[in-house]
């Protein structure tokens, strides 16, 4: 299962950095230049925006960075990639990559693209919309928590692409908001995937890790400690108040009713509730059901100083947020 995973990891992943570089060559053949600011320039100054080689152009880069951040349809990769590899390294790449993807795409797109976002906010907007659909009805019919949990990560991340397609559609603050509330989704995401996949590596069964939701049962029973931890990080994922899960949601959503995308708001209000059946039904199994044979949990102090920590960020960043925003909202001046 890891080989297959990681071959179609790295043979998509080539393709996707194949498609990007194209991307590039075609920006540069257009603009003489692979500065941010200076293809914009070169952009508007030349009178490319109506350029059928500009239009194949971000057709290719929105391909490459949604490949990068697993939107749909790019996410195939996604399930098996997590899936099949070690839950540390999985966790790795769902936290990591995707929130250093989100900071490129945001580069690219609100810098250098900006001249052409009347061609490309309808794009990724359709790509929210289906990013999140696909994600959270895939979630719904997995029995395997790895891959729930990699087609939950594909439905967050229409939800930060509601907050990107805000910054594109407004300007001054509601425009430094909108950047600010994605990253501060993203930090958001951070903290409460990292408690979940560590959680599934705290579970045991058959002296493997527990990736299926029948691991998981009875576990309030097993271990109070290990349930808190779990309900806390899919309460949080689930949007479900005061965690910071809850204030990602609210800020993006925020964001795109300030910025007049108050139909993608509505869309992200109506995924995040399909989300809230497919985390309380591992509350359910967890809290209800009968525990079953074999069933361990690993005890190291690596594993436990990670979940405390994940735990403690996760609602203080819901309970007390205001640091944090401004944190984000300095960093989303780095946007120009």
């Amino acid at each position: 299962k890891s080989n297959e995973a990681g071959i179609k990891y790295f043979i998509l992943g080539a393709m996707s950095s194949a498609v990007f570089l194209y991307a590039i060559s075609l920006f540069y053949a257009l603009t003489g230049t692979t500065n941010l600011a200076g293809i914009a320039e070169a952009i508007t100054s030349s009178g490319l925006e109506t350029s059928k080689l500009t239009t194949a152009a971000l057709v290719l880069m929105a391909s490459a960075l949604g490949f990068k951040i697993a939107a749909v349809p790019f996410h195939v990769w996604a399930p098996d990639a997590y899936s099949g590899g070690p839950t540390t390294v999985s966790l790795y790449i769902t936290v990591a990559s995707k929130a250093a993807a989100f900071a490129v795409m945001m580069r690219i797109f609100l810098v250098a693209l900006e001249p052409l976002q009347d061609s490309w906010t309808l794009l990724l907007a359709g790509l929210a919309i289906l990013t999140m659909f696909v994600g959270n009805i895939a979630a719904l019919t997995q029995e395997n928590l790895k891959r729930m949990l990699a087609y939950s990560s594909i439905a967050h991340a229409g939800n930060v692409l509601i907050g990107v397609v805000a910054a594109a559609t407004s300007d001054g603050d509601a425009r430094s908001f909108a950047i600010a509330a994605s990253l501060f989704y993203l930090l958001a995401y951070t903290f409460m995937n990292i408690g979940a996949w560590a959680t599934i590596v705290l579970v045991r069964r058959n002296g493997l890790a527990g990736e299926n939701l029948e691991d998981f049962a009875g576990l309030a029973s097993r271990s109070y400690g290990a349930f808190f931890c779990m309900l806390v990080f899919l309460l949080s994922l689930g949007g479900i108040p005061p965690m910071a899960g809850f204030l990602g949601k609210w800020y993006v959503f925020a964001a795109a009713i300030n910025s007049g995308w108050t139909s993608l708001a509505v869309v992200g209000a109506i995924n995040a509730a399909i989300s809230i059946f497919y985390y309380l039904r591992i509350v359910v199994v967890m809290a209800i059901q009968d525990p079953v044979e074999d069933a361990t949990l690993v005890h190291s102090s690596p594993l436990t100083l990670t979940l405390v920590a994940a735990v403690l960020m996760t609602v203080l960043v819901g309970i007390w947020a205001s640091p944090f925003l401004d944190w984000a909202s300095s960093a989303s001046q780095l946007v120009r």
